[in-house]
């Protein structure tokens, strides 16, 4: 007979990490925009949003941290999109469709132009709009959420 022996050996547990809704720890972050194409802007920050930048990333709890975004009227289209693009919004009444082309949506409102574009890279549904509220975007450098201390963060690729 062999007797069973424990030695001081580490079990791995071989269950996936799901991290809890309260275990999440949450940071400021503080992106400038300025000479970004809104894209790839868009699809970055999306990710951080998300949280899927970090190693606890879990699907179905939001995770990912805030993100204020400066200088929104200097993000830029590539290409011919300044005058090519249209954006959509219907006023629900029976021929109610309002077609905005971006070099007017870049003039008066770019802030709404990198907060619908980030939007639509989210996840289209509740937990998706939890992540949307996360996202603060201002036209200049000046914004309200000093007292957080966000940390500034370069994010790859600017317009070509």
């Amino acid at each position: 007979m062999t007797k069973n022996t424990t030695q001081n050996t580490k079990v791995v547990s071989d269950k996936s990490f799901q991290q809890k809704p309260l275990e999440v720890k949450r940071s400021w972050v503080l992106v400038d925009a300025s000479g970004m194409a809104l894209g790839r802007l868009a699809s970055q920050v999306a990710v951080i949003l998300r949280g899927k930048n970090k190693p606890t990333f879990t699907p179905n709890v939001d995770c990912g941290d805030y993100v204020v975004i400066v200088n929104s009227d200097k993000v830029v289209l590539t290409g011919n999109k300044m005058n090519d693009k249209y954006y959509f919004k219907h006023s629900g009444y029976v021929g109610g469709a309002k077609y905005t082309q971006a070099k007017v949506m870049h003039e008066k409102h770019s802030d709404r132009m990198v907060e619908k574009a980030i939007k639509g890279m989210l996840p289209k549904n509740a937990l998706g709009r939890k992540m949307y509220r996360k996202l603060k975007v201002y036209k200049n450098d000046v914004h309200p959420h000093e007292a957080q201390q966000p940390k500034k963060i370069k994010l790859i690729g600017g317009a070509a």
